[in-house]
């Protein structure tokens, strides 16, 4: 299940509650990420 975060509400959204919209349906903002569940770290050379 993919899992989205409001940017300005900050709550969490499933793929499923938004539908075909790509708006939060709690605050209706267009800004929405992907939560990451692993860190990643990146080694510089």
């Amino acid at each position: 299940m993919v899992k989205y975060t409001c940017f300005a509400c900050n709550k969490k959204i499933g793929k499923e509650t938004m539908g075909k919209r790509i708006r939060c349906p709690y605050c209706g903002s267009k800004m929405l990420y992907k939560s990451r569940s692993v860190v990643t770290h990146v080694k510089a050379r």
